[in-house]
């Protein structure tokens, strides 16, 4: 197999050239030099997955091998208001999931709902709007105003404020 050569230098980065890298690791490597033939297996839609799972492996560990590292990931971990979103005395009135509102009685679930199905919220006062809010719910709201906070949605949070898909 000749390499794929654009120029007088042979690009590392092109997906030809991973390919190449690729097998020539894994038919040289020394695991796959002393390991036994395996029977050929019939492709079935039941072990179809068991054989990307392991394609997909044998390729991240080539990879992993080929470059030294893997790559570092760039996803947010720590969302740095998380303990707003359940954890703590105070609730993200703009973040946090209906479940939240548990630990406050009188707010579960008809409040809580109307709170998560209404946001986003400038400042807390802004859920007194509400539209169809009773009297009897909004001294409720007044009892726990101190425990609210109203901080930029989150794309993350907002998509489960209604139904993380949590049951009992």
């Amino acid at each position: 197999m000749d390499l794929p050569m654009e120029s007088s230098r042979t690009n590392l980065l092109s997906p030809n050239c991973f390919y190449f890298l690729f097998v020539l690791l894994y038919r040289n490597s020394a695991a796959a030099a002393f390991t036994a033939p395996q029977a050929v297996k019939q492709s079935t839609a039941l072990n179809a997955e068991a054989g990307r799972r392991e394609f997909f492996g044998t390729a991240a560990a080539a990879a992993i091998g080929a470059f030294g590292v893997a790559a570092p990931a760039s996803a947010v971990v720590d969302y740095e208001k998380l303990a707003y979103l359940g954890g703590s005395n105070v609730v993200d009135l703009n973040n946090a999931n209906v479940r939240v509102y548990l630990k406050m009685p009188g707010m579960y679930p008809a409040v809580a709902g109307k709170i998560v199905s209404n946001g986003p919220y400038a400042s807390v006062a802004d859920v007194y709007k509400i539209k169809g809010l009773t009297d009897a719910e909004k001294d409720v709201l007044k009892k726990y105003e101190s425990r609210f906070a109203a901080f930029t949605p989150s794309p993350d949070y907002v998509i489960d404020r209604i139904n993380n898909g949590l049951y009992r």
